[in-house]
């Protein structure tokens, strides 16, 4: 990941003045204990599985990865002249933590692993993703899905 000082003038000043988005409410749910718990990953790696269509920049939609996708079938098409791509090529848990996930279902510190986890595009408008992260919801529900490990990248 690029540090802010070692980014070009422009750039850095663009970053330094966007602005972020306000939302308008908090929501609150109570949790199930963690042990009891069905954890799914979702990353803005911008990550998809091997054959699947590449992110385009801004992409806002997000891609479905089951679980058990082998490491060499996942392949990282985010775009960013700022983005070192070098941890996860050592170590895809850098940006996709599911084998320390089922790790901590084995050990019992989580109840199970979803079957399907997800992936953005980093470097998009929040505002732009709330259509796909409300519909994604709806996807995390339907696997039972209880918590998720937000993996922003």
């Amino acid at each position: 990941m690029a540090r802010l000082q070692d980014i070009d003038a422009l750039m850095r000043e663009e970053l330094i003045e966007l602005e972020c988005p306000k939302f308008g409410s908090d929501p609150w749910v109570d949790a199930p204990k963690l042990a009891e718990s069905r954890v799914a990953v979702i990353s803005t790696a911008g990550l998809q599985r091997r054959g699947d269509r590449p992110f385009d920049l801004g992409a806002a939609d997000y891609r479905v990865i089951l679980g058990e996708t082998a490491a060499e079938d996942l392949v990282m098409s985010h775009i960013s002249t700022n983005f070192d791509r070098a941890g996860y090529q050592q170590d895809m848990n850098v940006c996709f933590p599911i084998d320390r996930l089922n790790e901590l279902a084995e050990e019992g510190v989580i109840g199970s692993v979803a079957k399907y986890h997800y992936s953005f595009m980093g470097a998009t408008a929040p505002e732009d993703m709330e259509a796909p992260a409300r519909q994604l919801a709806g996807l995390l529900k339907a696997d039972n899905v209880n918590a998720v490990m937000l993996i922003p990248v």
